[in-house]
């Protein structure tokens, strides 16, 4: 049965679209998120179109206030499965509502092409300003963990061996650091999300005087798109933020890595909360950080996400192809993921217990000062580091806690010389294993020490008042567009019935 209200297929197509093809070709995820975009570009348009004396604004009053009505009652009430989009199931619910007449008008130099092109964007914009928040709240979460274990001395690791004594604000921090390069990549990737393609219509633009000027102001776009080709086939803003997602949920799986391992009793370093623990269906002992895992397991789909968009795009001529209806889906759920990704990691950081005394034990296990007394060995000596790297290494063979006694021995053994002899004193070797004092003299730019980590949360700390500063003046931008084209809606409708 012929579905009269399908105001897009009555023309070309007589037949009716199959059950079959209708659910092969839908999109309702992508096209309920895009519901609230959809609705302000119509808005944006409509008040273009007559302002340019394109439409009556008789017409165009009766068309907002639909929209308005459309927007109140919300995207469950447009039906979109009864259409082919969440576009046409606005446009068609609206002209049942005001008249083909009025409603019809709408699309008056609008292609779908830009029009989803458009609300990809608003979309996107809207999720990416979120996920920077998220970010935010993460950062601060790191930050306020190093700043309560500024001395929680611990074991810093390479190839996951024990290596130097570091301290638990010195890891978190590189966290944060990483976190942070992240926030700056989303910041960066808005200026390539930011420029609107509405008015590009099928590809080739359109005939009417269209202000493409005013739509991006109205819609609190940086500026129009200057090829209409481009505007409805630019897809690599996609393609650029589901790779920098994919980045941030790497940085994610290695965090998240970290704490499975602390978690475990042969690190013992941690222990998660139960709110982001499991247990076991058969082991009652057992507290799993299943929560953890997802977040690690996660980070895959992303990249997988983010190689589909690829491939999808990879070998599409110029300009629109159905196929990129296959690219929205992709960026939502890497959204949604990354987003909770996100999240949850910081809640995950703001609720841990740090068992210190375990960390501090474990600081000096696998000769962990073994760098510093050859650092001390050069010191003292006036030997080449390679020299004392040579003779520690042979005091590494047997233990970790060497006497000033076993230094000279395998001195002697290494060049022939004892090196207290030399310089090197009992005291020496004595500071050189206590990790603390390892700790402290490594106060360069970007070592544990306290004073540098100190600088380094200080530091931080700035950055993210003026990340927050900008990420506030970014919205601020888009709602304040926002009100400006409430007001020229309401102007417009102000005194027609």
């Amino acid at each position: 049965m012929e579905n009269k209200e399908d105001i897009l297929r009555r023309g070309r197509l007589a037949a009716e679209k199959k059950k079959e093809v209708g659910e092969f070709t839908a999109s309702i995820p992508a096209d309920r998120w895009l519901f609230p975009s959809d609705l302000l570009v119509d808005k944006a348009h409509t008040v273009m179109l007559a302002r340019q004396g394109i439409i009556a604004k008789e017409d165009a009053a009766a068309i907002l206030k639909a929209l308005a009505a459309i927007e109140q009652e919300g995207v469950d009430a447009v039906n979109i499965p009864a259409f082919e989009d969440v576009h046409m199931a606005i446009e068609s619910k609206l002209i049942k509502s005001v008249g083909e007449n009025a409603g019809g008008r709408m699309h008056s130099g609008r292609s779908r092409n830009d029009e989803v092109a458009t609300c990809i964007r608003i979309s996107t914009r809207r999720e990416l300003l979120g996920l920077m928040a998220d970010l935010q709240d993460l950062r601060n979460a790191l930050l306020a963990m190093a700043e309560d274990h500024k001395e929680t001395l611990m074991p810093g690791f390479t190839h996951l061996q024990h290596a130097q004594p570091t301290t638990l604000a010195h890891h978190m921090l590189a966290h944060a650091s990483s976190f942070g390069r992240d926030f700056e990549r989303l910041a960066d990737a808005m200026k390539f999300v930011n420029i609107s393609p509405l008015g590009s219509a099928a590809f080739a633009s359109t005939g009417y005087n269209l202000d493409r000027e005013l739509t991006a102001k109205l819609l609190g776009f940086d500026r129009p798109m200057d090829n209409s080709m481009d505007g409805v086939s630019a897809r690599d803003f996609i393609l650029d933020l589901t790779s920098r997602m994919a980045i941030i949920e790497v940085n994610l799986s290695r965090l998240a890595d970290e704490l499975v391992l602390w978690s475990t009793s042969e690190f013992g370093f941690i222990e998660l909360s139960d709110t982001y623990a499991s247990t076991s269906s058969i082991m009652p002992q057992k507290k799993n950080p299943d929560v953890l895992e997802l977040v690690r397991g996660r980070s895959g789909t992303v990249i997988g996400h983010m190689m589909a968009a690829f491939t999808i795009v990879k070998g599409l001529p110029y300009s629109y192809n159905s196929d990129l209806q296959e690219v929205t889906p992709q960026l939502l759920r890497a959204f949604e993921i990354t987003r909770s990704s996100v999240r949850i990691m910081t809640g995950a950081i703001q609720t841990i217990t740090v068992k210190k005394d375990e960390m501090r034990r474990k600081s000096t296990m696998g000769f962990t000062t073994a760098t510093e007394i050859a650092d001390t060995i050069v010191r003292s000596t006036g030997l080449p580091f390679r020299t004392a790297h040579g003779i520690v290494g042979r005091l590494a063979r047997e233990g970790g806690n060497p006497s000033l006694a076993d230094v000279d021995r395998a001195s002697v053994e290494m060049i022939g010389k004892k090196v207290s002899e030399m310089g090197l004193t009992e005291k020496m070797v004595e500071e050189a294993k206590d990790p603390w004092s390892n700790v402290e003299r490594r106060s360069i730019i970007g070592g544990p020490a306290l004073i540098t980590v100190e600088k380094k949360i200080s530091s931080e700390r700035k950055k993210g008042l003026l990340d927050a500063a900008m990420l506030s003046k970014l919205n601020d931008s888009l709602e304040a567009a926002y009100r400006n084209l409430d007001q020229a809606v309401r102007s417009m409708t102000e005194g027609h019935s």
